[in-house]
């Protein structure tokens, strides 16, 4: 029977909860996020690929998974540092009531709102003052997840497939894999610097692939049934 390693790619699904109060926060069961009321009709649901080791789950869970048969299901316990952290009072500010207003917000204990790029939850409203906490919901809660290790994956290109969507989750991704060589092809252009990190990670986990080619789909303007290469109008090679 296989046990987890660091670097390992291998297939799970989960369900998260806060652990002594049996509410669920995260899953890849459609159903029980339906029966929770957690469902996105845009969220893909189902079994996850992950690496084992690069974080590419919750700190905690990544860690525990280390040393865990293949084929099996267990509970994990997540305290808070390795989950979502400790409450932070510096993340709790005071703010004029009259900024909410000011750009026709009506604040209210519980509303989430943005501010100069940070969610906040807003606590209370007293006079001419908002209480807003920064800190993540979840931070300060002990977590329990039901993690089932459903497989190993050791095919380069299913390896690539998982590594690039929890990496990027870019719908439409298309991923291509012959010998050494993998060809990534998105819908939407990303920066040189970001591919290049992107390649670089990638040959870490995946020391089996040498060269990796990034290219952007055409705009689907036409429908060109020839040379399958018409359907790249840029693309980079990583070596």
């Amino acid at each position: 029977m296989a046990t987890l390693k660091e670097n390992d790619f291998a297939q799970i699904t989960y369900t998260g909860t806060i652990k002594g109060e049996g509410i669920v926060f995260d899953t890849t069961d459609e159903k029980v996020a339906k029966d929770n009321g957690l469902h996105n009709p845009q969220a893909s649901y189902g079994p996850l690929t992950i690496c084992i080791g690069k974080r590419q789950v919750l700190s905690g869970l990544d860690k525990a998974l280390i040393g865990k048969d293949v084929g099996h299901e267990f509970t994990i316990d997540i305290a808070p540092e390795d989950g979502f952290g400790r409450k932070s009072a510096k993340l709790i500010h005071l703010i004029p009531t009259g900024r909410f207003r000011k750009e026709q917000i009506q604040p209210y204990p519980g509303l989430q709102v943005n501010i100069d790029n940070q969610a906040g939850t807003i606590k209370t409203v007293s006079g001419g003052r908002t209480l807003v906490d920064f800190n993540h919901p979840l931070a300060g809660k002990e977590l329990a997840y039901t993690v089932t290790i459903t497989r190993l994956v050791t095919e380069p290109k299913e390896k690539l497939e998982g590594f690039m969507k929890q990496s990027l989750a870019i719908h439409g991704t298309e991923i291509a894999v012959e010998g050494n060589s993998a060809t990534i092809t998105l819908a939407v252009e990303i920066p040189e610097e970001i591919q290049k990190a992107l390649s670089q990670q990638i040959k870490e986990a995946i020391p089996e692939l040498a060269v990796i080619t990034f290219a952007e789909k055409e705009a689907d303007t036409k429908k060109d049934v020839g040379d399958p290469s018409k359907n790249l109008n840029r693309g980079s090679t990583q070596e």
